[in-house]
C-alpha cells in the first residue's frame, strides 16, 4: 500500500544538509506502531535509519547516523521528518517511509502488505 509520499531527497557535497518529509493518511500516528525511515544503497538490501514509536515517542537511529541524523514530526499534517546533517558518500540511497501497523515489524524491515510505504526519494552525496 504506498500511501506515504516522501519529498526533500537531492544532491549534495559531504557535509552538506538535507531535511526528509513523509506525509500519509490520516492515522498515520495514531493507527501505527511506528513511523520511521529506510534507506537502499544501489546493490544492498533496505536497512533500517530512524524509526519513531508512537505509543511513546521514542527513537531509534542506526549507529552510523547518531548525532547527525534527527527525527520529529507534525501529527496534524500526518507528517514525519528526517533531518540529516552531515552527510557523507555513505549516506547515499533511496530513501523510503513506512508507517508500520504491526509491533513486530518495528524491530525488523516492514513488508509492504499491511503496511503503510512510500516510493522513497533520492539522496545522492558526492565527495
Amino acid at each position: 500500500q504506498l500511501q506515504m509520499v516522501e519529498s526533500g531527497g537531492a544532491s549534495v557535497q559531504t557535509g552538506g544538509s538535507l531535511r526528509l518529509s513523509c506525509q500519509g493518511p490520516e492515522d498515520t500516528f495514531s493507527g501505527t506502531y511506528c513511523v520511521g525511515w529506510y534507506r537502499q544503497a544501489p546493490g544492498k538490501e533496505r536497512e533500517r535509519v530512524a524509526i519513531l514509536y508512537t505509543s511513546d515517542r521514542s527513537t531509534y537511529y542506526r549507529d552510523s547516523v547518531k548525532g547527525r541524523f534527527t527525527l520529529s514530526e507534525d501529527e496534524p499534517k500526518n507528517t514525519l521528518y528526517l533531518q540529516m546533517d552531515g552527510l557523507e558518500p555513505e549516506d547515499t540511497g533511496m530513501y523510503y517511509c513506512a508507517a508500520v501497523r504491526a509491533r513486530y515489524y518495528c524491530y525488523s524491515l516492514p513488508p509492504q502488505d499491511g503496511n503503510y510505504w512510500g516510493q522513497g526519494t533520492q539522496v545522492t552525496v558526492s565527495s
